[in-house]
């Protein structure tokens, strides 16, 4: 075999290669946003904006029962009203967002509600991390956020938002009511808060350092004291002796 017979062969081979790896590629590549958002004013401030979103169903045993959302920072439950959703759907307020459902839907028929936000934060981006509920118990989870433009395998919607209007500014915000309760579940655990009793245990540990610091200077000062009153006396009696 010559050496044009060789190269041919290995272009060949490199060409195989990298149709493999496309394909590997495409077969590996994360699924599309199957949760989306949009609104009806994406500026930044911007007050009374219509959001709506679309939940696509994946299931084909089930329908679409309920959605959990939790809101992103600058929107609290309170400020949260629902305008359109499916039939005899009702909107309930949790800690850190809104559970909104009722009877499951239609196996095969998307999720299609609104809210009315009565005023969007000063970001960039909001995103709507978004739990699925099945009628037999399925959950799909779409919460997480893409950073540095990564892709992830499931994307929360996000809403992308344009510079505020020129003198634009945060409306006050209303009274917060208590969350009415929700047996959604929730999108991650929150991390344990430290209780009063720690706090208090490390505020004696640092109390009784400080006193253990109080006795010891204490100490040192009665042992110099006392070596001060020996060389006083041993002075005193090499003086009597020497007297005598």
């Amino acid at each position: 075999m010559n050496s044009s017979d060789t190269r041919l062969q290995l272009r060949r081979l490199g060409l195989a290669a990298v149709g493999a790896l496309v394909v590997v590629g495409v077969a590996a590549a994360p699924a599309s946003a199957h949760a989306e958002v949009s609104a009806s004013d994406p500026r930044a401030l911007a007050e009374n904006v219509t959001v709506s979103f679309t939940s696509e169903a994946e299931s084909d045993t089930a329908g679409i029962a309920e959605l959990r959302v939790v809101l992103p920072k600058g929107i609290t439950p309170d400020a949260v009203t629902l305008k359109t959703a499916p039939k005899e759907w009702k909107l309930t307020a949790t800690a850190d967002g809104y559970a909104i459902g009722g009877a499951a839907l239609a196996t095969g028929t998307d999720a299609e509600y609104s809210i009315v936000v009565r005023q969007l934060p000063d970001e960039k981006t909001l995103a709507f991390k978004t739990l699925e509920t099945y009628g037999d118990g399925k959950v799909s989870r779409w919460i997480e956020v893409p950073t540095k433009g990564e892709k992830v395998d499931n994307p929360a919607p996000v809403l992308a938002l344009e510079a505020a209007a020129p003198g634009a500014r945060p409306i006050a915000p209303s009274p917060s009511p208590s969350p009415t309760p929700s047996t959604a579940t929730p999108v991650q655990p929150s991390a344990a808060v430290p209780s009063a009793p720690v706090a208090s245990a490390g505020a004696q540990a640092a109390t009784e350092e400080d006193a253990g610091g109080g006795t010891g200077v204490v100490v040192g000062v009665v042992a110099v004291v006392l070596l001060l009153a020996g060389g006083g006396a041993f002075w005193w009696m090499r003086r009597d002796r020497s007297q005598v």
